[in-house]
Order: C-alpha cells, then structure tokens, then sequence
C-alpha cells in the first residue's frame, strides 16, 4: 500500500474541495523551488523515448497530462511538472475574476471512484494567470483552457472567449475554446454550429502569432454532431479536439454513491467508455490530433484512448483516488502495453484499433 492510500481516508474526511485546496497548497510548497522539484522528479518522474510526442510544434515528454480545472489558475504547474506529467492545461480561464458557483460545489463518489463537480468557472481571471505563466514556466507545455463569464448573453461570450485569448496568447502552447461545459447557465446553445463558426473565426482573426486553438466537446455528442464540428473546424483551421468534457447525464451509468444524484459534471472511471467511443468517432472523422479524457486511471486505460485515436490524454480525478504517483505508472505501464504490441513509441499506435 503506498502512502497516498494510507493518507487518503483521511483527506477524505474534509469536504472535497477543501481537500483539493490543501493538496494544492502542499504542491505549491513542493514545487517552490528548484531543489524541492528536483527532488520530486527523482521519486516520480518517468522518462523514456517511446513516451515522447511531438504536436503543435512542440514536443511533449510524455502523453499524460493533467485536464482543465485541476490548476485553475496556473498556481501548480512547476510542482505538476515534477510529478511526472506530460503537460498541463489550466484553466478555465475567464477574462475576469469569477466566484463561481455556491459551495459545496464537488463531490467524491468514492463507490464509482467519481466525482461530481459544478464548480461554474470559478477562478481569478486573465491577468492573474498571465502573470504567472510570464513569471515562469515549468519545463513542459502548457496548454489554457477559454471560458466565458457566467452572465454573458451569445454576443458577451465570444467577446471573453476573444479577450481571453489574447491576453494569454504569449504564452500556452495550445488553447482549448471550452463550449461543453455542463455547470455554467445555459443562457444559449454553446454546441450550435452558428455559434461556433462565430467563434472559431473570432478567435482566429485575433491569431496572429498561429497558435494552436483547440475545442472541447461532451460525451454525448452523436455521430452526426461530431462530424458536423469536425467538419466547421476544419474550415476555420482549428488544431484539435479534446474529447470529452464531463457528463451531465447520468443515463446509462450504473451509480452507488449516494452523492450520484447531486447536479453537475460527472468525471472518473464511469465515463472511461464512453470517452473512448467519442474519441474513436472523432478520429474517425478526421487527421486533426484528439486530446483524449474521461476516466483515464491506469495505463490501460489510456492506451485504449491511445488506440482509439487519441495522442495525448489528460487525467484529473485519477489524482483524487491514485495520488502524485498515478503519471509515473501510467507512463511506466504505457511503455510496456507499447512493447508487448510492437510498438516503438506511443506515435505508432495511435488510432491503432481503427
């Protein structure tokens, strides 16, 4: 038994967010210094050349990254960076401060190794998160997740999306335009393809340096509606699709958590399948790259996602339930999965169940 499991039923005790708060308080600390990283790195870094990625122009170490809403505001991306991910993609971002929702506001389901959040892009806005990308970046890529104010109308919307990304643009490697949440209002209709066309040439008006913009979508899209996105994506230029966001709907997931029935967005090892069918639909669709996410745990889980088309993929509640050391054996499953199927790197079996 690691020492995260014997410490985590007693961080289970505090209310889920005050948990998350103090574990990032503690990676703040760890990850302070060059010395205290250093010394991160040497427990749970894995490194090794099947691992390396390289997209967007830039090489990422390793495929496994830490999902948007982890490091809101790029507090811990240093300390992330010594755990042993691959990359971080913070945010959501909005282009100002934001309280979000009322609390509570996250909910372990501890039976489902899930969790339900409907945090509603709480977060200390644009300027605070540039300041601290100028102020120093960790020695992976970086990606920023856009979002919107929660009171913005259509019109509003693609205004903060616009104002966000340029404040930002010096310094990701790749932006995700976030129109699939399921826990800001639903003032409009965020998916529809007039709304997104408004966006994506918005956003790539404002893209004078060509940086990467990705968009996010849910896990209950359809068929018909991913080759729709795909299709406007496409055409404006658009680098990417991150597949998926969290569930709102609860049909079709077989739930113990008495905390199944609270309102929000549904992440962790109930959505690992459904994930994965979005993900192979979409690449089946396109050649654009997939960021893959949902319930990736093991690295099992993730080379399915891999196969199924996706290059890189992202975890957050898998940190919840597997502690710092979950990027470290991915990767070291992940290389040996790779090994056992002929493969050289993780680059030759993407899509390889296609």
């Amino acid at each position: 038994m690691t020492l995260y499991a014997r410490l985590r039923p007693y961080a289970f005790r505090l209310p889920a967010e005050m948990a998350h708060e103090a574990g990032k308080g503690l990676l703040r600390v760890a990850g302070a210094t060059r010395p205290s990283r250093a010394a991160l790195e040497r427990v749970y870094r894995y490194d090794h050349p099947a691992l390396e990625i390289d997209l967007f122009d830039t090489t990422f170490p390793n495929p496994v990254g830490v999902a948007a809403g982890f490091d809101k505001d790029a507090e811990v991306t240093g300390g992330l960076a010594a755990l042993g991910f691959g990359f971080v993609e913070v945010g959501t971002v909005t282009p100002e401060p934001q309280s979000g929702n009322r609390k509570p506001r996250l909910f372990r389901l501890a039976e489902d190794r899930a969790l339900v959040n409907r945090m509603g892009f709480n977060g200390a806005g644009a300027d605070a998160v540039a300041e601290r990308l100028a102020a120093g970046r960790p020695e992976i890529p970086v990606g920023a997740n856009v979002g919107r104010m929660n009171a913005a109308g259509e019109e509003e919307a693609i205004e903060d999306y616009r104002r966000v990304f340029a404040r930002l643009s010096p310094y990701p490697d790749y932006f995700v335009v976030n129109v699939s949440c399921p826990n800001t209002p639903e003032t409009f209709d965020e998916s529809s393809p007039e709304h997104l066309e408004r966006v994506f040439g918005t956003l790539q008006a404002e893209n004078d340096a060509d940086e990467p913009i990705l968009v996010k979508i849910g896990p209950d899209a359809t068929a018909e509606g991913i080759g729709e996105l795909v299709e406007i994506a496409e055409s404006h230029g658009i680098d990417g699709i991150v597949a998926t966001n969290t569930a709102s709907d609860r049909e079709g997931f077989d739930l113990e958590s008495t905390n199944r029935k609270e309102w929000g967005g549904l992440s962790g090892a109930p959505l690992e399948e459904r994930s994965t069918r979005v993900v192979r639909t979409v690449a089946s669709h396109t050649d654009l790259p997939v960021i893959g996410v949902g319930g990736v745990d093991s690295a099992e889980s993730a080379y399915r996602k891999i196969r199924a088309g996706a290059s890189l993929v992202e975890l957050y509640t898998a940190f919840v339930y597997e502690g710092p050391t979950v990027a470290r054996e991915i990767n070291r499953g992940l290389v040996s999965l790779l090994h056992r199927d002929g493969f050289s790197s993780v680059e030759e079996a993407v899509g390889a169940d296609l």
